[in-house]
Order: C-alpha cells, then sequence, then structure tokens
C-alpha cells in the first residue's frame, strides 16, 4: 500500500524535479532543455562491438541527464517516463532518418533491452520498458506508426554489469538474450528499433542485436537449400565499412556467406556513411566519451 500511495501521490504531486531537485515539478524547462533540447546525433563507443547496429543518442549520461534517468529507474520517480519518453522518440526518428531500408514506410517496432528480472523486482518496474511505450506514444502522435514490441527475454543469469570493462562486459552477456516464442515472424513485420535508456560500451545493444537477428533468420520464410533467401527489413545484415576493414576474416567470411544463401556482408550498404539498412538502436543517454569519438 505504501509503495502504491507513493506512486499516487507522484503522479498528482510531483514532489522535485527529477534533474535538479527544484520543488513541484516533474522537469523543470533548464533540466528539460539539457535531456531533449539537443539533437540527436550518432554515438559509437570505442571499442566498438562487432555487430552493433547504427546508434543515435538524445543527451550525454552527464549532470541533469543522469539524475533524471537515475530518479526514474532506482527512484521510482515514474513520471519522468514523459519526458523520457519524447528524448527517446527524438533518437529513434534520428536513428529511422539515417537508415535505409526495404519497406521504410511499415510500422516501427520498438524493442526493448530487457532489464535482469531481479532487477525490475528490486525496483518494482520495469524503466526501459516503461519509457519505450511513452515513445511510442510520441511517436504515433507524430504520425509514425510505432509500437512496443518486447521481443527479447534473458535465458541465462548475467552478473552485474557495474565495474567490467568493455570486454568483461562482452564476455558476461554474450549469448545471454534470446527472442521469446512467438516473436520472431512480428520482428520481420517492420522496421527494428532496439532502445534502451543508456549505452556505455555498446554491450547490451550489440547481443540485443545477435538475438534479433539470430531469430529472424531461422524464423523468416524462404531458408533452406535452394531457395532464394529475403531477409526482413529488420534484420541488420552487416558491419560498416570501417568495420569491415578492422575484421581479419571478413573477404573469408563473405566469401562463406554467398555459399550458403546467407546476405553478404556488404548487403544493402549506404554508400555514404556505411550504415548497412534495416534495424537500428536508440538510446535517451550515452557516455559523454562515446560522443567525442563520434565518427560522423
Amino acid at each position: 500500500m505504501r509503495d502504491w500511495w507513493r506512486d499516487l501521490t507522484d503522479l498528482v504531486l510531483p514532489a522535485e524535479c527529477g534533474g535538479c531537485g527544484r520543488p513541484r515539478t516533474v522537469l523543470c524547462a533548464r533540466c528539460r532543455t539539457a535531456l531533449g533540447g539537443a539533437v540527436p546525433c550518432r554515438v559509437r563507443p570505442v571499442p566498438e562491438p562487432a555487430g552493433l547496429p547504427s546508434v543515435h543518442a538524445a543527451a550525454r549520461y552527464a549532470d541533469e541527464v543522469r539524475a533524471t534517468l537515475l530518479a526514474h529507474k532506482e527512484r521510482g520517480a515514474l513520471t519522468l517516463s514523459g519526458p523520457l519518453g519524447e528524448a527517446l522518440a527524438g533518437a529513434v526518428r534520428a536513428g529511422l532518418g539515417a537508415v535505409r531500408a526495404p519497406g521504410a514506410g511499415g510500422s516501427v517496432l520498438l524493442v526493448p533491452v530487457p532489464s535482469a528480472r531481479r532487477a525490475v523486482r528490486a525496483r518494482g518496474h520495469d524503466p526501459v520498458r516503461r519509457i519505450a511505450y511513452a515513445a511510442a506514444g510520441e511517436l504515433r502522435r507524430a504520425g509514425v506508426p510505432a509500437h512496443v514490441l518486447p521481443a527479447l527475454r534473458q535465458r541465462r543469469g548475467v552478473a552485474d554489469q557495474s565495474g567490467l570493462d568493455a570486454r568483461q562486459r562482452l564476455a558476461n552477456l554474450a549469448g545471454a538474450l534470446t527472442v521469446a516464442p512467438g516473436c520472431g515472424r512480428l520482428l520481420s513485420a517492420g522496421r527494428v528499433v532496439l532502445v534502451d535508456d543508456l549505452m556505455t560500451t555498446g554491450a547490451s545493444l550489440a547481443e540485443a542485436a545477435r538475438a534479433v537477428r539470430a531469430r529472424s533468420w531461422v524464423g523468416s520464410p524462404g531458408r533452406g537449400a535452394g531457395s532464394n533467401f529475403s531477409g526482413p527489413a529488420s534484420v541488420y545484415w552487416g558491419e560498416t565499412r570501417e568495420r569491415r576493414g578492422e575484421q581479419r576474416n571478413g573477404p573469408v567470411q563473405q566469401r562463406a556467406g554467398r555459399r550458403s544463401g546467407r546476405p553478404s556482408a556488404t548487403a544493402g550498404a549506404d554508400s555514404a556513411d556505411g550504415v548497412i539498412g534495416g534495424m537500428c538502436a536508440a538510446v535517451v543517454a550515452a557516455s559523454p566519451d562515446v560522443f567525442e569519438t563520434n565518427r560522423n
């Protein structure tokens, strides 16, 4: 009852600004500007995990933005999902604008990166999913046919990511996510945007992309010997030009892909910036260093 009453009073009488603590406001004008006032841009961690799709972020994870995300995630300030969703919607629009995909006029599927069950139980809510629903509503009001598809599940436990470096996070998350039964075909019905509240090393988004690619390949029509494979518009089939140059076995893998009927790593590349069509990712915030190393 105490938790229920706290949520109700937060909705009716917000105690303080989630970013700076100013009383009697959900998020003051200055903190709203810090969260969603800038043009979302593409961000790339260094080192960039293999398979990481194009990621756009609305803001830097610092100061008021950091305080706002923590207030929503850890302190249950649920009314902040509105402005956080608006910021995420801006990043989604930026990501969709940068990716060329077949059937670009179809629906947009926001696929949240799932939180560990123990974290959801401890917090009393799933912050990423809540923000995703708010973002989908904002996109629909702007005329974008967006829906939330919570297709990803954790299939094994993972360690707490705090304190782990980039390599350790990749190892911790490798193979940890899977697509829920029945969602494989749904993923092929629109343009997939992986969404999260925060990106630091990119390990979570890279693992989410791997799970979606794997399930979309297995569940796609036309798979099998002698078939003319046509992958779904939601699949991010390759890497950027820069990343292909960094992979030692890239040409061998591409030749093997052509023999097996899978799309090659160069299929669908955008000649302008190397973005390969279909799936992208969007986050509310990213660590400041990934903005500084943005190579666009």
